[in-house]
């Protein structure tokens, strides 16, 4: 932002002139070893690369004028005092971001209402009918999270400008995605379109004309268009030249009842569709901020449509957190993910991820995503409405205690399922006898999670059995809780209900990151619809198994960063997390 920097130094023998701006096209004046008979003053006035606005075009001339003056007064004790006086005027002045170096994106929040609900549901059954499901892997390539993505329950969302001039979208920052897409004026035969703010290519100055195609498929949702390129205004940012896409097509409920109008994604170029330059990256490479990094407060105690939080780019607001980050390296570019240790369901741990889990720090998933074995045992523990698994029953009845007795023989937990019959063994893991192993050198098209329903339940049942067995629990109580967990798997809608009334006496879910315990409280995980006697509440978290050599995997989506001030370091490759104040 704009600074001034005032030093005083002993007097030069020799006096110099004072040298016109040059260096910086739209300010920078430097008064270099003024001559007086009792001092020589530096006076710089920097302009950053985001004084853009009248607001600093006027701050400018004022310090100018008073530049001036002070030379008029130099030497005497008013030019002293006139100098102290203008320092603190033009910190007054000027914005707390600007003279922080902070660029501050205000978001809003909504509440989950039952619209986004119901939409959900719809679009779950599109899914499941078109022989997907809510938490099935449908891309060609291996592991792409932005495929399993849910927008419906989106809360949090902020304002940019696209064109100049510059024409409004409301859009979510995602960090679990690469791409910035709004709709277009040309989107004809999408009903989403004209419900929504639409970029007008004629009315921007700025257009530059790409046409290449373009197409993401989200887990509930889709769109496609051309890329165009163009301004775009983040808060007081322009960056120039920005790849885009203009979207002509959205199919489905998603996007006809979504709050936003589009998405800028915030994740790694490596998985931007059309190799398009992410705006992130563009910031950073036009100079427009100063340290690479940003950060997300998400305001949890907005009940109603509000400040919902900041983005700040170029750094973070000591006021958005308490205590000192935890940072872990990202491990994988693409996503920001990085390496999770176990998770604890009420002081106990789960087992499944306590030899290491992947995990991604998502702002554009509203809930928080888990292996389908560990989302069952939090289910059970907080109450949370299941369906019931008949395969997952038949493994109990019919193959428990052949599993009980390998694991209680040492038998190597991954190849359980394969010896009595149920998996096959590809040297990493149980896959489904009859499917190809997902690290065959051969790639297989929408391999996704679609294995045979016996060889999932057998693996969950393993995890469970293991996890009992750590505990000294006998036999019996052991397969008679398995056989509880069949009756609590996951929606394959995608949401569980609970009871309101029961959040005080549900557990503490603990995740292990950096070697730190981060806790959710009930009321941190558990989102409230409606409010007094029809209120419903439903459970923050939600299945989704990621195959290797992805997963497991786990989305710490707004549920998690709510809580926990996040910070998204790009210059040293790395994820922070503190308690959000």
């Amino acid at each position: 932002g704009v600074k001034l920097a005032v030093s005083l130094s002993r007097p030069y023998p020799h006096p110099t002139a004072i040298r016109a701006p040059t260096s910086h096209p739209t300010a920078r004046a430097s008064a270099q070893r003024l001559p007086t008979a009792r001092t020589a003053l530096y006076i710089r006035l920097a302009s950053g690369p985001w004084c853009r606005t009248r607001h600093l075009a006027r701050l400018r001339s004022l310090s100018f004028i008073l530049f001036r003056f002070l030379i008029a007064t130099m030497g005497t004790r008013r030019g002293v005092a006139v100098l102290l006086l203008a320092a603190v005027l033009l910190q007054t002045l000027l914005p707390a971001s600007e003279a922080e170096g902070l660029v501050r994106i205000a978001l809003k929040k909504r509440p989950v209402d039952r619209n986004s609900r119901v939409a959900t549901s719809l679009s779950d059954r599109e899914d499941l009918l078109g022989g997907g499901g809510a938490n099935t892997l449908r891309s060609e390539e291996e592991g792409d999270i932005v495929s399993l993505k849910n927008y419906m329950n989106a809360q949090y969302f902020g304002e940019i400008g696209v064109g100049t001039p510059p024409q409004k979208f409301t859009v979510i920052f995602d960090t679990g995605s690469s791409n910035l897409w709004v709709p277009s004026a040309k989107c004809y035969f999408s009903i989403a379109c004209y419900l929504h703010a639409r970029y007008k290519a004629g009315a921007s100055s700025t257009y530059k004309k790409n046409g290449k195609p373009a197409a993401i498929q989200y887990g509930t949702g889709s769109i496609a268009g051309y890329f165009s390129e163009d301004s775009v205004t983040v808060g007081d940012l322009v960056v120039k030249d920005q790849e885009f896409i203009e979207a002509t097509k959205e199919p489905g409920v998603t996007f006809l009842v979504a709050k936003f109008d589009g998405i800028l994604g915030l994740g790694f170029k490596e998985i931007s569709v059309g190799k398009a330059v992410p705006v992130w990256y563009n910031m950073v490479e036009q100079g427009l901020i100063s340290d690479p990094v940003f950060s997300f407060w998400l305001n949890r105690h907005a009940d109603d449509e509000g400040e919902g939080g900041e983005i700040i780019f170029g750094g973070m607001d000591p006021k958005h957190y308490v205590g000192e980050h935890t940072y872990v390296p990202v491990t994988q570019k693409g996503y920001w993910q990085f390496d999770m240790g176990d998770v604890l369901v009420g002081g106990k741990s789960t087992g499944f991820c306590a030899g290491g889990c992947a995990a991604i720090a998502d702002s554009g998933t509203s809930l928080l995503a888990g292996p389908t074995a560990i989302i069952t045992e939090i289910n059970e523990k907080i109450g949370a409405a299941g369906v019931v698994s008949q395969e997952c029953k038949t493994i109990v009845s019919q193959y428990g205690q052949q599993i009980l007795d390998l694991l209680l023989a040492e038998t190597q937990p991954k190849k359980v399922c394969s010896q009595v019959g149920l998996c096959t063994f590809d040297g990493t893991r149980g896959v489904s006898a009859g499917i190809r192993s997902v690290v065959d050198d051969e790639p297989v098209k929408s391999n996704g999670l679609r294995t045979d329903p016996m060889c999932s339940a057998c693996e969950m049942a393993v995890v469970w059995m293991q996890n009992q067995l750590a505990q000294n629990k006998t036999q019996d109580l052991i397969l008679d809780y398995v056989n509880q967990l069949c009756n609590r798997l996951p929606s394959p809608m995608g949401e569980s209900a609970v009871d309101c009334a029961s959040l005080g006496s549900m557990p503490d879910i603990e995740f292990t990151i950096g070697g730190k315990k981060f806790a959710l409280k009930p009321e941190e995980y558990i989102l409230k619809v409606g409010e007094g006697a029809a209120a419903q509440c439903i459970s923050g978290f939600t299945a989704m198994d990621i195959p290797p050599p992805r997963g497991p995997l786990w989305i710490l989506g707004d549920v998690f960063m709510g809580p926990y001030h996040t910070v998204f370091d790009y210059g040293k490759l790395r994820v922070g997390f503190a308690k959000a104040a």
